[in-house]
C-alpha cells in the first residue's frame, strides 16, 4: 500500500516526513521475502524526490538494497537496483556509499 501512495509525488515527501523511511529500512534486513519486495519498490519510488535521496540513505538503506542485489528475489533485485539507480542519481555521496557497500 506504501508502494503504491509513493507513486505521487506529492505522497513522496508526506511520507518521508511522517517517519516512514527508517521503518522501512529495518524492513530490509527482517521482513519476510515479499515484504523486502515491496520496500524496496516503495523506496525505489521514494528516492525519485531529491530530498528523499538523503534521508533514504541517512537512515541507513544503502547497504541492505546492496545486499538485496545478490540475496533476494528475482523481483526485490530488480527493485533494489532501481532503487540504487535513484539514489545515486546526481548524489556523488550516494554514489560513493553505494560502491563502498559493494554494488561495483
Amino acid at each position: 500500500a506504501l508502494g503504491n501512495l509513493a507513486c505521487n509525488d506529492k505522497n513522496k515527501v508526506t511520507i518521508a516526513e511522517a517517519g516512514a523511511i527508517p521503518p522501512l529500512v529495518n524492513m530490509l534486513t527482517c521482513g519476510t521475502a515479499v515484504a523486502k519486495e515491496n520496500t524496496a519498490g516503495a523506496l525505489l519510488s521514494l528516492a525519485v524526490h531529491v530530498k528523499n535521496r538523503v534521508t533514504i540513505a541517512e537512515a541507513g538503506a544503502i547497504p541492505p538494497l546492496v545486499n538485496l542485489l545478490t540475496s533476494g528475489t528475482a523481483i526485490a533485485k530488480e527493485k533494489a537496483a532501481g532503487a540504487l539507480w535513484n539514489l545515486a542519481a546526481n548524489n556523488d555521496k550516494n554514489n560513493v556509499t553505494i560502491a563502498e557497500a559493494g554494488a561495483i
